[in-house]
């Protein structure tokens, strides 16, 4: 079966707070799916681009709602099983009245521990263009998913898919030395990699641009896009770097889930072999349409939406 993208990773139910402010003040909570390579699946989705997602969720109400609601997508979920004996994660959010906040995680016990290096074979990548992986996924068993996350990325390349990485460092899962190590151990596996500004420090100890790009050009990684939130972002690939300035929302509501837009529209534009100033422009539209919505990936938008707001409705059968 032809797939565009295959993600792998966790997913969890997002209790978003009705009212602005700490959390401990916060009565009632409205009931959403989210997490990092969920938020991307569902972004390349609705798109249009053919997304599979591979993970585990907990055999309960939760899990079961997260699945359906990823196959509503238009997902596919052939490799998400729901299991005994694992509670599907969960995550409480606090939204401040500018938008920032704060995330309280309950994965301990993640169904994604399930998943092993056997869970993947060649025939798992066969025909997929790219495979995403997220440090959020790494960091949930830092010693198990760094060797799963390397098979995987090593059959996606040997059955001719790219790779792409964001690092996304949750230090609430992680201290900075484990991050660091760990990511960088999957490096000279990946073909794109897509950080945020202090992520790249942290990685690679430079808040140079151009010595970041040369690092990651050592390790053959061939795509870079630096995120750097209101000032935009820089991008390389083939020998040739853009800077784009950000693209200012309408309003900040919620500033979750913004990376994974733009790192589902840059991986859209890369598919579709645009010029790389047009992929980054799609990208950063994105992500200045996410954070003007509320919820992890309600924001993410279809093809023509993103489209229209670049001013090329007319390219949309393309």
């Amino acid at each position: 079966m032809d797939r565009d993208v295959i993600t792998i990773g966790d997913a969890m139910v997002t209790f978003n707070p009705s009212h602005h402010g700490p959390m401990r003040f916060a009565t009632s909570f409205e009931r959403k799916a989210g997490g990092a390579e969920f938020n991307f699946a569902i972004g390349c989705a609705r798109l249009g681009l053919k997304t599979e997602w591979i993970s585990r969720l907990g055999n309960d109400e939760f899990g079961k709602f997260v699945r359906n609601f990823a196959r509503g997508e238009g997902i596919d979920v052939t490799n998400v099983n729901l299991l005994d004996g694992y509670p599907t994660s969960l995550n409480f959010k606090e939204i401040n009245e500018d938008g920032s906040g704060k995330t309280f995680y309950y994965r301990e016990n993640s169904p994604t521990k399930a998943l092993t290096e056997a869970s993947f074979t060649e025939q798992t990548f066969t025909d997929c263009k790219l495979l995403h992986i997220s440090g959020v996924f790494a960091a949930i068993d830092p010693s198990k998913n760094i060797p799963l996350l390397k098979k995987a990325a090593a059959l996606a390349k040997n059955a001719g898919a790219i790779v792409s990485l964001d690092p996304n460092i949750r230090l609430k899962l992680w201290s900075k030395q484990q991050a660091k190590s760990s990511l960088t151990e999957l490096l000279d596996y990946v073909d794109v990699l897509l950080t945020g500004d202090e992520e790249a420090e942290l990685l690679f100890d430079t808040h140079d641009t151009k010595k970041v790009i040369e690092i990651c050009k050592s390790y053959g990684i061939s795509t870079i896009a630096i995120k750097k939130g209101e000032n935009g972002a820089v991008a390389y690939h083939q020998g040739e770097t853009i800077q784009a300035d950000a693209i200012p929302p309408s309003k900040v509501v919620d500033t979750v889930g913004a990376g994974d837009g733009f790192d589902a529209g840059f991986v859209y534009g890369l598919l579709q072999q645009w010029p790389l100033e047009r992929i980054l422009q799609m990208a950063n539209v994105i992500g200045s349409m996410v954070v003007s919505v509320t919820g992890d990936n309600e924001g993410l938008p279809e093809l023509e939406s993103v489209l229209i707001k670049l001013g090329e409705k007319e390219l949309i059968e393309r």
